[in-house]
């Protein structure tokens, strides 16, 4: 039987859209490194549970894998390291830059 990996709850936090973590707490964090990392299979899946439980809050919820680290978790696919991060497009918040002098509106 293949090993579990380790998991978090995710979702989007239903009125700013934004990716969110379920804590160990029950809070919800937009901060992976505070996300309750899950080792076994079935708390995984009560967690998840709990988590769809919340529509007034939260949409989307699912177990994303993760690499448990010193630093907290870290994504262990590209696709939730890009989720975390955002979309390019944003002109505030994560993704924020100065342009260059110059540089057109788009």
């Amino acid at each position: 039987m293949p090993r579990f990996t380790p998991k978090v709850v995710t979702a989007n936090a239903l009125i700013e859209g934004d990716v969110i973590y379920l804590a160990a707490d029950d809070s919800w964090t937009r901060d992976l490194s505070r996300a309750e990392v899950i080792a076994d299979e079935a708390i995984a899946q009560m967690r998840l549970l709990d988590a769809q439980r919340q529509p007034g809050r939260v949409v989307g919820a699912y177990l994303a894998d993760v690499i448990p680290g010193a630093q907290g978790p870290q994504p262990a696919h590209f696709r939730e390291d890009f989720r975390r991060k955002g979309p390019s497009n944003y002109l505030h918040g994560k993704q924020e830059t100065t342009k260059p002098e110059g540089a057109a509106n788009v």
